[in-house]
């Protein structure tokens, strides 16, 4: 029976990892900061520590076949210091963990490694893993973040020091999710929502289930080791399509409002201004890839995970969707 240690076994990724695993007879072991009476309750073993504490860290990776590394800081309050230390010390720790117990190491990495000059291209080409990597903006702390952090864990691979493949997803959702989810329900919660050019583009979204997949599935191919892949495109969606599938998991009537693109990208332009002028230069929450999202078709494709991995999401946007919007509705 193979075994297996999730970091972030409560979060999003980790906890669905959780559930594929112990649906496919692993022994999981997560290492936690505090007391977890439902992973106790569903037969994992929790380990007290922290992924900067590595004495805890590579104890806990003692006698595992597999580290699922899905710890990290997202939005975190702060500048750079704050992401680096939970995403790149964390990693760091996670790469010592393996080489001290001899387990192969998942990291979990994201779409945001490519950078925004990397995502939408003037070509129209889909987004793969052989695209250059794009120049960062400075004060994009988790773009930086997670880069720093697949490179360290591929240094490592291709060092001789351990085993490792990374996948790369782009915005989840899914139960558990205390995200993005969360915001487009608030949004949608007003009963009125804006659709910028009829929300006909494609979300660039994938479900936190299918996401758990492809990381078991790279983490158990041989052929993975020093690869990283994109988990990014399980399903194509619409943005209305994700919108009145949301709405029917909040058991709310959306009426929506149909902007066009040049009105959305003149008031976007607005915003940022006065988000600029209002702090003096010292907040910068927008970015032209928050427009993007929702006017541009997906920009990624999965087909090396689907070709190398048999990548194969089996969660539905039809089923996934409603579900996730419903356990925010219940456990806001």
């Amino acid at each position: 029976m193979p075994r297996a240690l999730v970091t972030g076994a409560t979060g999003l990724v980790g906890s669905h990892i959780v559930d594929r695993l112990l649906a496919d007879g692993w022994t999981v072991r997560a290492l936690i900061r505090s007391p977890s009476a439902e992973l106790a309750q569903r037969g994992v073993e929790t380990v007290k520590g922290d992924i900067l504490d590595l004495a805890s860290f590579a104890a806990a990776a003692r006698g595992a076949d597999v580290i699922f590394h899905t710890a990290a800081a997202v939005t975190p309050a702060g500048g750079w210091e704050a992401f680096r230390r939970p995403n790149v010390d964390g990693t760091t720790h996670a790469i010592a963990a393996a080489e001290r117990s001899g387990a192969r190491l998942l990291q979990l990495s994201s779409v945001a490694v490519y950078g925004p000059t990397g995502r939408y291209r003037a070509s129209g080409e889909k987004t793969d893993e052989d695209t250059p990597l794009g120049p960062l903006p400075e004060r994009a702390y988790y773009a930086r973040s997670k880069r720093e952090s697949e490179q360290l864990v591929m240094e490592a691979h291709f060092a001789g020091r351990i085993w490792a493949t990374a996948v790369r997803p782009d915005v989840i959702y899914g139960t558990r999710d205390r995200q993005f989810t969360p915001r487009v329900a608030r949004l949608l919660s007003r009963g009125v929502a804006p659709l910028v050019g009829g929300g006909r583009s494609t979300l660039p979204v994938v479900h936190a289930a299918n996401v758990a997949d492809g990381a078991v599935l790279a983490a158990t191919s041989e052929s993975a080791g020093g690869r990283a892949y994109n988990l990014a495109n399980d399903y194509d969606v619409s943005v209305r399509e994700f919108f009145e599938l949301a709405a029917r998991g909040l058991d709310k009537r959306v009426r929506f409002i149909f902007v066009p693109v040049s009105v959305a990208r003149l008031a976007f332009g607005s915003v940022k201004f006065a988000v600029r002028v209002a702090t003096a230069g010292r907040l910068s929450v927008l970015s032209n890839a928050s427009l993007a999202i929702v006017t541009e078709d997906n920009p990624f494709t999965s087909d090396r995970a689907k070709r190398e991995l048999g990548w194969a999401p089996a969660m539905r946007p039809e089923q996934g969707i409603p579900e996730a919007f419903a356990w925010t509705r219940t456990h806001r």
